[in-house]
């Protein structure tokens, strides 16, 4: 089955809204729902906050370090968080749309604009500390290097 979605959709992550809405009236006529919990599920993502888009992301290591590549075009360095642990990486921020243009004057709408987010769980442990981020035309560049659990060292024993 072809994807639907437009080339920023898939990019991105994000949905689009006509879509849910059409997938939520073929889920309502599948499963009966009983009283109270007649909600739409649009109701129930309005009730838990502000639906976030997805970064998409690369992945890939080099014999030393695990690097993630990322677009943030639009977002200025200072509104953007990285947090990292030793085994996961969380990449948030905001695109925030200027308020030039009148939503009626649009012909083509397909930007996605709001909070955005991406957890990485990483393939192996990295070193917190030594790690850095940089940005250069909208691409996040991640160099996190790996942590080698088999390195040895030998350690002298002095006697006092």
């Amino acid at each position: 089955m072809k994807d639907k979605r437009s080339f920023f959709e898939r990019l991105t992550g994000a949905v689009n809204p006509r879509e849910i809405e059409e997938e939520d009236a073929v889920e309502e006529r599948r499963l009966p729902i009983k009283g109270a919990d007649k909600r739409k599920a649009s109701e129930v993502k309005e009730e838990s906050g502000p639906e976030e888009g997805e970064l998409t992301v690369d992945v890939y290591q080099t014999p030393d370090d695990i690097i993630i590549k990322t677009i943030v075009a639009g977002v200025r360095p200072e509104d953007l968080d990285v947090s990292i642990t030793r085994d996961m990486v969380t990449i948030r921020g905001s695109r925030q749309e200027s308020s030039e243009v009148n939503d009626g004057d649009y012909f083509h709408k397909e930007l996605y604009w709001g909070m955005f987010s991406r957890n990485i769980l990483l393939p192996q442990e990295i070193d917190v500390d030594a790690s850095e981020a940089s940005e250069k035309h909208g691409l996040l560049i991640l160099r996190l290097p790996k942590l080698d659990k088999s390195r040895q060292t030998k350690l002298k024993v002095r006697s006092s």
